[in-house]
């Protein structure tokens, strides 16, 4: 592959999940990585030194402090002199009653599932906006479309939450040439998705069997679940290279992945709609009687 056709992408969250089969894909296509995770040595345990000609590790903890960020960024600079693709993957999903979690678990769930997301993209921004060049992935998640299955409600309102942001920085960022793509999975087989125990900071014990049950159906769903996270992984790589089943398509801010995702987001989509319609001729009808119709 040449040079100039050749991308450089910067993953975090790489030592499992959807990051680890991502490296893989890109690897495979050609390209080169800047793998990212919280503990390096585990990435040299997953990655053999054989694949390192175009893979390269970086220590990073997205919820470290802006400052903390900004530097693992230029280190990730000095690699190859530039990145192409930022694929902000790293997260994890806190689960916790909203009353028993309180602002603590949220603002634990939001350090990491937003604003690592800010600062990782804000760090390497300055360098695509001077080459008017980059794509930027921000890894969502169906669950901003079911905030009532509890007990993940701070991690349904995070990733709600990182999809508007996404959204802003795709208009913010268009006249730089600067692609935006909010990634929305649905239930894909990745490893410890569920393994986080309930976080309780103020224990309410009428909520003890509403939360049991919670926990037990996200435990039962673990290892079963219909997603296959490398094919899932391929077609991303696919969409941002513009190669195999999206070649010809426009490019798509919003990518659902999953069967499930998108009867998720279509029943949300239409519940929505329909309290619309029953509600329009009531709650339209509230301007100044001196307005004009528009």
């Amino acid at each position: 592959m040449g040079a100039q056709h050749q991308k450089i992408w910067l993953i975090t969250g790489t030592s499992s999940g959807f990051g680890k089969r991502l490296v893989v894909s890109v690897l495979a296509r050609g390209d080169c990585v800047i793998a990212t995770a919280r503990n390096i040595e585990k990435l040299k345990a997953i990655f053999p030194a054989a694949e390192r000609s175009r893979l390269q590790l970086l220590q990073l903890d997205v919820s470290d402090s802006p400052e903390v960020v900004q530097q693992r960024m230029k280190e990730a600079l000095s690699f190859w002199g530039r990145i192409d693709v930022v694929v902000n993957n790293a997260g994890y999903g806190v689960k916790a009653v909203l009353e028993e979690g309180g602002s603590l678990a949220a603002l634990t769930q939001f350090q990491t599932n937003i604003f690592g997301v800010l600062n990782v993209t804000n760090s390497v921004l300055p360098h695509m906006r001077e080459r008017r060049s980059g794509t930027i992935v921000i890894i969502g998640s169906r669950s901003a479309w079911r905030p009532e299955v509890s007990p993940a409600g701070f991690y349904a309102a995070s990733k709600a939450a990182i999809h508007a942001i996404g959204e802003t920085y795709a208009s913010e960022l268009r006249p730089f040439g600067i692609r935006v793509l909010i990634v929305a999975p649905g239930a894909f087989r990745t490893e410890g998705v569920h393994a986080y125990p309930a976080t309780i900071h103020n224990h309410v014990p009428a909520y003890d069997a509403a939360r049991e049950a919670g926990m037990a159906r996200f435990a039962a769903i673990a290892g079963h679940e219909r997603g296959d996270p490398a094919k899932a992984m391929e077609l991303l790589v696919d969409v941002v290279k513009g190669e195999g089943r999206a070649a010809g398509r426009d490019w798509p801010l919003w990518l659902v992945l999953g069967r499930d995702a998108y009867t998720d987001v279509r029943a949300k989509c239409n519940r929505i709609l329909k309290t619309m319609d029953a509600w329009e001729d009531v709650a339209t009808d509230l301007e100044f009687s001196d307005c004009e119709q528009l």
